[in-house]
């Protein structure tokens, strides 16, 4: 079965209202932070960030960005257009469905202006609308290729698929392991804000609180992990998107560490620390494997039992958390513990710490100092769009 031509016009428009819509906001950031450099900051979790105003985006806007215009380009005549019509439609429901209550919660009425709030509720709503309209139209628009006269769907082959399952497996059961260590060593008080949103956890108005894109991503890892074991048609789509979402964040959280300095402390940085950075190189790396391993040509699906079609399927990006001056943290620097001395984990994920949970709060330390990097915006207390920055030295102005 394959799309039939209406169908894939459809769904191109489709992906091409979704792109618009999520470039809008990111232009909106790079306008009001005067430029591409402090929003990068911003979404890296640099400390020397100090941005104009607030950002509505995260580092995994951009990804998500660039997931609906691969889509737009390849529907109309991919083998696969269907499964990426649905791939991107659901990742896109899963990491926009937050902003329903977001952006009308209360505890966002200080950080950002009723206006903005009412617009970025209209564009979540529509949002959601055309991911919904994207899934039906990839299923009411599939007919038999030799009818339509356009390419039948392939299924990945046996090696990609091997590949593509031991890189994504791997890479989401690394995500949830630093999740539920994250929930041990956190205060009750950070849940269940760290998922849903809340005064807690500083989330931005146009992308999902940390924990939520966290766990979205790392069960999207998991689905087209097995998908591609099973040789489905619609794990290459699936594990295409999940790979760009550990690439970007491991590589951010590299790059990040780098900048800082952060593996020149590698051997004081404790197990935990250790463990964090390493989680970084080895989520990117998979990224890469699992990305080269989904787009390679596949072999023609035979038949049409139930792997020829496709099924239901996604460290956010957050900015920095609300919190005391010269306290605030950002995308998952480990809080030093004074027992030990070594970083507490954190959580390979997409966001932020909570606020008032910063460096040297418990010990009074240097976090520069004898405290190992969290995966942060990946393996770390509060993952951003990678994994394991250490916080802006002080809130955004005006917080």
């Amino acid at each position: 079965m394959t799309l039939t031509r209406g169908a894939r016009i459809t769904g191109t428009a489709l992906s091409a209202v979704l792109a618009l819509i999520t470039a809008g906001w990111i232009v909106r950031d790079l306008r009001v932070l005067h430029g591409p450099g402090p929003l990068w900051d911003m979404w890296s979790g640099l400390p020397e960030a100090f941005p104009a105003g607030m950002p509505t985006t995260t580092g995994g806007t951009l990804v998500l960005l660039l997931v609906q215009v691969v889509t737009a380009f390849v529907v109309p005549r991919s083998p696969v257009a269907a499964a990426a019509l649905v791939a991107t439609g659901t990742t896109t429901l899963l990491l926009r469905l937050p902003g329903v209550w977001i952006t009308t919660a209360s505890w966002m009425a200080g950080r950002y202006s009723d206006e903005l709030r009412v617009r970025a509720l209209i564009f979540t709503l529509v949002t959601l609308a055309v991911s919904v309209a994207m899934i039906v139209t990839a299923a009411v628009g599939r007919r038999p290729a030799v009818e339509v006269g356009l390419p039948a769907p392939t299924r990945p082959t046996t090696g990609a698929a091997v590949v593509a399952f031991l890189a994504l497996g791997i890479s989401g059961v690394v995500v949830i392991a630093w999740e539920i260590r994250q929930y041990s060593v956190y205060p009750a008080e950070v849940y269940p804000a760290w998922y849903f949103g809340g005064h807690a956890i500083s989330a931005p108005l146009y992308d999902a609180p940390a924990g939520w894109s966290t766990v979205a991503v790392a069960l999207l890892a998991l689905f087209a992990g097995a998908a591609a074991l099973a040789h489905a048609v619609h794990s290459r789509p699936f594990a295409g998107i999940a790979a760009a979402f550990l690439l970007f964040s491991g590589g951010m959280s590299i790059v990040r560490g780098v900048r800082l300095h952060l593996f020149g402390m590698f051997t004081d940085a404790g197990i935990e620390g250790q463990l964090s950075m390493m989680s970084w190189v080895f989520l990117a790396l998979a990224g890469v494997v699992a990305l080269l391993a989904t787009v390679r040509r596949g072999r023609p699906a035979a038949g049409g039992g139930p792997g020829e079609g496709w099924g239901p399927g996604a460290p956010g990006y957050g900015y920095p958390p609300l919190g005391p001056p010269g306290r605030a943290p950002g995308y998952g620097y480990p809080y030093p513990s004074s027992a030990s001395g070594s970083g507490y984990p954190g959580t390979p994920g997409y966001g932020y710490p909570p606020a008032g949970y910063g460096p040297g709060q418990d010990s009074g330390r240097d976090p520069a100092q004898g405290s190992g990097p969290g995966p942060g915006q990946g393996p770390g207390p509060g993952g951003g769009g990678g994994f394991g920055p250490p916080p802006p030295s002080s809130p955004p102005p005006g917080r």
